[in-house]
């Protein structure tokens, strides 16, 4: 293969059968219960990078389900997501993300920078539940509740929330191990519908795992349990500030 030939044709790796297609990213029925919830801002202090800085000592716990995702197919994730100020602007840092598919994994990693590691999370309805859990390995990492669709939600606030900015800190390594690219990433989400959302009592339990702490952000108090339906855009990313130039 030529030299030019490499150049055009790379785009993600491996060059002759790439873990996952280019652009654009679409997705429907995408289905969330978002648990937030009251931690220790030192421990969010811990693990927040700079210059991000913590509005409140709030985490957002979310399960996410994606039957129908352009390029990535049919998979679920869990993690968390924390509020924060970037220079004046608000919006989220996605702190870890775990999930049950490869591509979104090498992608989400590759491309924006997602925080993504494997995991087997799922989303699902017992009766008038809604249960979301985390397994990472053999043992069970989180679990949320919460009454399943008893009151709706405002759809306008839920679209100026998920119209808010997101950042990552996206880290590639060089050959030798230093980091070729550490900097951080905004990305939006775009041509958001909203199919349906709602809100009702909540619960959420985390548990210690060396290789996947989501419990060192502890919950102190759930604060709301909120459920949504929607189809969207997933957006490319820009860098917002790099380390390596610092």
């Amino acid at each position: 293969m030529k030299q030019q030939e490499v150049r055009r044709r790379a785009f993600a790796m491996p060059l002759t059968s790439p873990a996952f297609p280019p652009g654009p990213y679409r997705f429907i029925d995408r289905e969330y219960m978002v648990i937030t919830y009251q931690t220790d801002p030192d421990a969010i202090q811990e693990i927040l990078p700079e210059p991000l800085q913590m509005t409140e000592p709030v985490v957002k716990y979310e399960f996410i389900r994606m039957p129908d995702s352009t390029g990535f197919g049919d998979y679920t994730e869990s993690g968390q997501v924390i509020p924060v100020s970037f220079r004046g602007e608000l919006g989220s840092y996605v702190h870890a993300m775990f999930l049950d598919d490869q591509p979104p994994i090498a992608g989400g990693r590759e491309l924006w920078g997602f925080p993504k590691k494997a995991g087997n999370p799922k989303l699902e309805v017992a009766r008038d539940t809604l249960i979301g859990s985390l397994d990472f390995g053999p043992l069970r990492i989180a679990t949320g509740t919460m009454g399943y669709k008893y009151q709706t939600l405002d759809h306008a606030a839920l679209m100026d929330s998920l119209a808010e900015p997101n950042f990552l800190l996206k880290i590639i390594p060089h050959v030798d191990g230093t980091p070729r690219i550490c900097e951080l990433v905004r990305y939006h989400t775009t041509e958001v519908t909203i199919k349906g959302a709602w809100q009702a009592p909540g619960a959420l339990e985390l548990h210690p795992h060396a290789l996947a702490p989501v419990a060192e952000l502890p919950v102190r108090k759930v604060l709301s349990a909120k459920h949504f339906i929607c189809d969207l855009t997933l957006e490319l990313g820009t860098v917002a500030f790099d380390y390596l130039q610092q």
